[in-house]
């Protein structure tokens, strides 16, 4: 199913013939040193588990660009723990995770049309009223992206994520929605 399509991008949900790509993705070291880990590869039967037969809330999607698959993005409402754990309450709050796996389009400008297109959609669709992303502090091309397209650096993250045998710091970047300008 086809979420939303803007210019030659287009998010649709996973579809199992999808697999190959983000097992392909998923083995990249330049994609693994952010996310994953370059010690934590994946092959089809690890995608499978992961991404196909996991019963969390994570709607995971395709992207595509002039129909050809060059990237994944998730999203889910935050749950009671995460809330906490942010200094949130009572809002429907959604985070994001992304990235372009194929080479030859990044840095093209792609992965801001992407994220600005998943907060209008979730804005739009389902009425979130914060969206949230937790980057690596040292992702800085990452960090660069969610700015231009409006997130802010709430606060540091110590220890956040484990990544590649340690613990490594995030940020908490939000995108607060002002209901009275879309109304």
């Amino acid at each position: 199913m086809v979420l939303f399509q803007n210019q030659k991008l287009k998010v649709r949900e996973l579809d199992p013939k999808d697999k190959a790509h983000i097992a392909k993705w998923l083995s990249d070291p330049s994609v693994l040193e952010f996310y994953e880990g370059r010690d934590n590869p994946f092959d089809v039967d690890r995608v499978n588990e992961v991404f196909y037969d996991s019963e969390d809330e994570n709607v995971r999607c395709m992207v595509e660009y002039d129909d050809h698959a060059i990237g994944y993005i998730q999203f889910y409402l935050l749950d009671d723990e995460t809330k906490k754990e942010y200094e949130y309450t009572g809002e429907n709050i959604y985070g994001t995770d992304q990235f372009i796996g194929e080479k030859e389009f990044r840095n093209k400008g792609l992965g801001t049309l992407l994220v600005q297109s998943m907060l209008e959609f979730l804005i739009k669709h389902r009425h979130a009223e914060r969206i949230v992303m937790d980057p690596q502090l040292t992702n800085t091309r990452a960090i660069r992206c969610y700015e231009k397209c409006g997130f802010k650096r709430v606060k540091k993250l110590p220890n956040r994520e484990y990544h590649e045998g340690e613990y490594r710091d995030c940020w908490l970047m939000e995108y607060t929605i002002n209901r009275q300008l879309i109304e």
